[in-house]
């Protein structure tokens, strides 16, 4: 599968690395020095280009960049409907977390790319900590949640979330991404390590409150 990876920071350069192990063909780009982007690039067996050209390589794009610079980077890139896009990004900014009314970031950034068929996913859990836990096996196999209104597009995702060494876990659609982002919290998986019998019996609970008010 053809990927465009817009931010080559340490998510997304850690995910690129685990797409590229995992046999697709990966394109990456945005980063302030392009000698910098093109050796990181080769390091890894990628391609390295520009927003623009990640975006239009991509069957598939993940979005890794900070959420002060989206609307520029979208701008950039260019219309990405039809396109998957997997969205890493947490809504941190300069002095703490972006304020949210009655929306979650993740429909914030599908407002921003119309036509776009968002996944939200790899935004929970540091770029370190996904480096090491990637390919764990059995029960102590780590979490990687998802949500998203597509099926086929999250379909998609998962399969992408289990090659690069994670067991995909769907909480639902985007109004539903609240309980993965920032910040951490009780109540929330933002942060927090998880295997599949943990984040069962967690949204079971979850399930079973809501039901009792």
């Amino acid at each position: 599968m053809q990927i465009g990876v817009i931010g080559a920071g340490l998510i997304g350069g850690n995910i690129a690395r685990l797409l590229v192990a995992a046999g697709h063909d990966v394109l990456v780009s945005y980063s302030r020095d392009e000698q910098e982007l093109q050796g990181r690039a080769a390091a890894i067996g990628a391609k390295a280009g520009s927003v623009a050209e990640a975006a239009q390589f991509g069957t598939v794009i993940v979005l890794s960049v900070p959420w002060p610079n989206i609307d520029q980077v979208l701008g950039e890139a260019g219309s990405l409907a039809s396109k998957i896009v997997i969205d890493t990004t947490n809504h941190y900014e300069r002095g703490g977390i972006a304020g949210l009314t009655d929306r979650t970031a993740a429909q914030v950034n599908q407002a921003r790319m119309p036509g776009a068929l968002l996944v939200k996913a790899y935004n929970t859990l540091t770029a370190q900590f996904q480096a090491d836990a990637a390919g764990r096996q059995g029960p102590d196999r780590v979490v990687m949640f998802l949500c998203g209104d597509d099926g086929e597009a999250k379909a998609v995702v998962s399969r992408l979330i289990e090659e690069t060494g994670f067991a995909p876990f769907d909480v639902g659609g985007l109004a539903d991404a609240a309980v993965m982002e920032a910040p951490r919290r009780e109540g929330a998986v933002y942060g927090e390590e998880f295997h599949l019998a943990e984040a069962e019996r967690f949204f079971r609970a979850g399930a079973q409150d809501e039901g009792e008010l």
